[in-house]
């Protein structure tokens, strides 16, 4: 490695890094001083050659460089890495996770390790690298990991489409201990399988813990929608909080599978398991005058990138317009965006777009987001990408308000 390397910055292009945002991208950078191989550690500085951090070199990606530390004396090497891991599972062991053992331990710049997520399910930790700076350190990652009090088992499931952008291949297996089956993630009363092998990200969606207790708590006596269900968590909390229906939605057989095996794992029934496209079926529930007392809205990530977003607003909008033709008056919707691409702001506006279409009046009763276990630094943004409203509905604009008090809608 050569230590000795350079990033320089172009004149009037610091001002983010000064104000500790953790990406350098390719438009902002003069010059490359050295000979950095991708991975290496460079040496951040103005154009005045004055230093400003430390940061892994990735010459294929437009992320140029992400910091690891604004302290140019540090050493990076493993020790770094593994001191920095330990610290961001103590502190989520003070976090008081409620009645559970599934938490993300690393969320990449949150806990100043760009490119790297970990997440644990009991005795198991399932971790993905991104980024190629974190990669060449791979061997210091499983040790931290394998090191903490209870792990048992450290899988990789480095395989996402972004690995590519790092000039990265994708890779996959057990890197510690050897993997339990099944594997479940324990949360508020409830347990789900984890797929760590083949399911989504890590096999599980840790950051919709908090929502799924909201759903939980309000779903007594009412006919619940869930749309793009996957593996039914949703489902199963509605459940258990008392619905008097449930009907999930996935286009994937697989997934509904699942979410049977977690009905039973809990001892619930969700009620309809429908293998469709969901903009499909939310049409033709349309068509037939269906109606719901409380949907949950959570489609996959539909902006990868800011050149996406339009077509993702449409999409949003599209959902959502369906969605709130089919709750009844004093009925919730629960509406997210897991597209870091779009923000807080331009979802609501979409969402409140599609009311006005829909001929819906709503109120937004609580802001959703991610859990605490899922930190935004001040400093990047670029961290708050789960965003949600819960919304109740009132009643056509153009018709007499039908009487749902507060307290009664919102028991």
């Amino acid at each position: 490695m050569n230590e000795r390397a350079t990033l320089r910055l172009k004149t009037g292009r610091d001002r983010s890094l000064r104000r500790h945002h953790p990406w350098i991208m390719s438009g902002s950078v003069d010059r490359v001083l050295g000979d950095p191989q991708p991975g290496d550690t460079v040496v951040v500085v103005d154009e005045a050659s004055r230093p400003m951090a430390l940061a892994s070199y990735s010459p294929h990606s437009s992320i140029r460089a992400r910091v690891w530390a604004f302290d140019v004396q540090q050493s990076i090497d493993d020790g770094f890495v593994a001191a920095r891991i330990t610290a961001a599972a103590e502190r989520r062991r003070h976090l008081g996770i409620a009645d559970g053992d599934a938490v993300r331990l690393v969320f990449g710049e949150a806990d100043g390790l760009p490119g790297l997520v970990a997440d644990r399910y009991g005795s198991v930790v399932v971790f993905q690298i991104t980024t190629v700076g974190i990669d060449r350190r791979r061997d210091a990652v499983v040790a931290a990991l394998a090191s903490l009090d209870g792990v048992h088992c450290v899988f990789e499931r480095s395989d996402g489409d972004n690995r590519s952008r790092e000039g990265l291949e994708p890779t996959t297996g057990v890197r510690h201990g050897s993997l339990p089956e099944p594997v479940w993630a324990h949360e508020n009363g409830l347990r789900f399988h984890v797929d760590v092998e083949h399911g989504h990200k890590t096999g599980f969606y840790i950051d919709q813990r908090d929502s799924r207790r909201l759903v939980a708590e309000h779903s007594r006596d009412r006919a619940v929608l869930n749309v793009f269900g996957y593996t039914g968590s949703f489902s199963v909390a509605a459940a258990r909080g008392g619905a008097s229906s449930i009907t999930t939605i996935d286009s994937s057989g697989p997934a509904l599978l699942l979410a049977e095996t977690n009905a039973r794992a809990n001892d619930v029934n969700i009620g309809d398991l429908v293998e469709a496209d969901a903009f499909t079926e939310l049409r033709s529930l349309r068509d037939r005058r269906a109606s719901f007392d409380l949907i949950v809205l959570d489609p996959p990530k539909l902006a990868n990138n800011p050149n996406q977003v339009d077509r993702a607003t449409r999409a949003y909008k599209d959902l959502n317009l369906l969605a709130l033709k089919l709750l009844r008056p004093g009925g919730l919707l629960f509406t997210y965006s897991c597209s870091g691409a779009v923000s807080s702001d331009l979802f609501q506006k979409v969402v409140a777009g599609a009311a006005v279409d829909a001929n819906r009046e709503a109120h937004i009763v609580r802001r959703l987001g991610q859990p605490a276990d899922h930190p935004i630094p001040l400093h990047f943004p670029a961290a708050d990408y789960l965003k949600g409203l819960m919304l109740l509905t009132l009643c056509r604009l153009d018709q007499e308000d039908v009487g749902y008090s507060w307290t009664s809608s919102m028991r």
